[in-house]
C-alpha cells in the first residue's frame, strides 16, 4: 500500500522508510516557532522542566515573531513582548524578530514564508493553531501547545500519531469572482469544524495548482477551521520559484502515491462555485453570498494571516480603486513585507496604498491587529452591535472583540464589494 504525501514525511522524520495511520512515532523537529502569547509560558515551562541547566536543543531551528497583542498600550500586553526579549538577550537567541526594529516582521504565519522557514518535506511545529499555514510548501506544519513546545525546545522531539488523510480535489479554471477563501469555506460548510479532527487535509487537482502562494496558504491556514491536524499541499514549480527568490534549494520533495489510501475524498469544480460567506458564529455556518446579500454592515475588515497577504489587498484594491467605502474598512497588512509591497506595487498607475487610502481605508501596522480580538485599544477591534464582514479566519462569539458583535467571514472580493456599498455584496455585482 502506498502512503500520502503527509505520511511520507512523517516516516522521514521518524527515520522509518513507511508510516501508517494510528501509528504513534517520535518525529525530529526541523523549525520550532513561537510569539509573543505562548513563547513567555513556553520558556517557563521549559526551564522549570529541564532545570537550571536547561539547554536549547538547537538554536538555528527555534523562531520567534511577536505579532498578536504588541501596537497597544496594554501593560500586560507589552509585559509578554518583554519576557520574550529577555529570553532572546539571555540565551542569545539570533531568530528573534523584535518588535519596534527593522527586523520586526508582522504575522508569524507569514513571515515563516517570507524568511524562508517554509522548506518542503520538513516538519516544522508552532505555538500557534494557524501553523497549518506552512503546508502550503509541501511541508508537515500544525500546532502545539506550550508543554509540548517546551519539550521541543529541549530535546528537538515530539510524540505523534500518524493522522489519516482526507482529499480535497479542486478542478477547472478559477473565474475572476472566485478566491481560495470561497474554496476553504466551501469545505468548511460540507464537512463541518470537526470533520476533519486530528486528519492530515490535501489539497489538489488543476484549480489548487493554479493558485499563486499567497492563495495557498489561505486554504491550507483554515485547515485547523475542520479540525484539521494539518493541510498540505504537493510541491511544484510555483512553490519552487516562490523558494529560488529566497535562494532556497535544498529540500525534499514528497507526493502521494497513486495507491494511497484515504479517509475520504472530495471533488468540487471551482467553475461551477459562487462566492461563499460563513456567517456568526461559526466557520462553518457557511452560505452564498446572495443569499445574504443586503445585510446592514458597520465595519469591514482585510488583515490577518488568513486575508491580509499581498494578493488579498490587491485583489481588494481591483474593487476599491475609484470608490469609497461607506463604512470604516480597516486593512492590515499581515506582514512588513506586505505592507512594503503595497507601497511600491501598482494597479492602473496608482499604488495599492494609494487606492486603499484614497477609497477611505484606514491601514495599521503590520500584526494581527483585531483577529483575535486583543486589548481595548487594538485597531479594528469589534464592539457590542458591530456587525463585521472579515477576510479574518474565526467568528465565534467575542473573536474580534465584543461577545455581542457579529462577524461574517468572506473573500477579500466580498468585503470590498461589502465596504463600497455599506451591505453585504456580491464581488459578482462590482466587478
Amino acid at each position: 500500500m502506498g502512503m500520502t504525501i503527509t505520511e511520507k514525511i512523517l516516516a522521514k522524520a521518524a527515520g522509518k522508510k513507511s508510516v501508517t495511520p494510528g501509528e504513534n512515532v517520535w518525529l525530529t523537529v526541523d523549525v520550532l516557532m513561537t510569539h509573543d502569547v505562548c513563547g513567555p509560558p513556553t520558556f517557563q515551562i521549559w526551564e522549570r522542566e529541564f532545570g537550571e541547566k536547561a539547554k536549547i536543543w538547537d538554536k538555528n531551528k527555534l523562531v520567534i515573531f511577536p505579532d498578536h497583542y504588541i501596537f497597544t498600550a496594554d501593560v500586560h500586553a507589552n509585559r509578554n513582548v518583554n519576557i520574550l526579549r529577555q529570553y532572546a538577550d539571555k540565551y542569545q537567541l539570533r531568530n528573534y524578530y523584535d518588535v519596534g526594529t527593522e527586523r520586526y516582521k508582522g504575522v508569524c504565519h507569514i513571515a515563516l514564508a517570507e524568511e524562508g522557514y517554509n522548506r518542503p518535506g520538513t516538519v516544522l511545529i508552532g505555538t500557534d493553531s494557524h501553523t497549518c499555514t506552512a503546508g502550503a510548501f509541501g511541508l508537515f506544519a500544525t500546532g502545539v501547545g506550550n508543554t509540548d513546545a517546551a519539550f521541543i525546545l529541549g530535546t528537538g522531539k515530539i510524540w505523534e500519531k500518524v493522522p489519516e488523510s482526507m482529499k480535497f480535489i479542486f478542478e477547472g479554471r478559477m473565474p475572476q469572482y472566485l478566491t481560495a477563501k470561497d474554496m476553504i469555506l466551501q469545505i468548511l460548510g460540507d464537512i463541518t469544524t470537526d470533520g476533519a479532527t486530528y486528519r492530515a487535509m490535501e489539497f489538489d487537482g488543476y484549480a489548487v495548482h493554479q493558485l499563486n502562494i499567497d492563495e495557498r496558504m489561505t486554504l491550507t491556514n483554515m485547515a485547523v477551521e475542520a479540525g484539521g491536524m494539518n493541510g498540505i499541499i504537493p510541491v511544484d514549480e510555483i512553490t519552487q520559484q516562490y523558494l529560488a527568490q529566497r535562494e532556497i534549494w535544498d529540500y525534499d520533495v514528497f507526493e502521494s502515491d497513486a495507491d494511497a489510501k484515504y479517509h475520504s475524498v472530495y471533488e468540487y469544480n471551482v467553475e461551477t462555485m459562487e462566492p461563499v460567506v460563513a456567517k456568526p458564529h461559526s466557520p462553518d455556518n457557511s452560505d452564498l453570498v446572495r443569499n445574504v446579500a443586503g445585510t446592514k454592515l458597520t465595519k469591514c475588515y482585510i488583515g490577518s494571516c488568513t486575508g491580509g497577504k499581498f494578493t488579498d489587498f490587491y485583489n481588494a484594491a481591483k474593487i476599491l480603486q475609484g470608490k469609497s467605502v461607506k463604512v470604516p474598512t480597516f486593512a492590515v497588512p499581515a506582514s512588513t513585507e506586505v505592507a512594503r509591497r503595497l507601497r511600491k506595487e501598482s494597479i492602473n498607475g496608482q499604488t495599492i496604498e494609494e487606492i486603499l487610502l484614497e477609497a477611505g481605508c484606514v491601514i495599521a501596522p503590520s500584526s494581527c491587529a483585531a483577529c483575535l480580538g486583543g486589548p481595548a485599544d487594538t485597531i479594528g477591534r469589534s464592539v457590542d452591535k458591530d456587525v463585521v464582514i472579515s477576510t479574518t479566519n474565526r467568528n465565534f462569539p467575542g473573536r474580534m472583540g465584543s461577545k455581542k458583535s457579529e462577524v461574517y467571514l468572506a473573500s477579500p472580493l466580498t468585503v470590498a464589494a461589502s465596504a463600497i456599498t455599506g451591505v453585504i455584496t456580491d464581488p459578482r455585482e462590482v466587478l
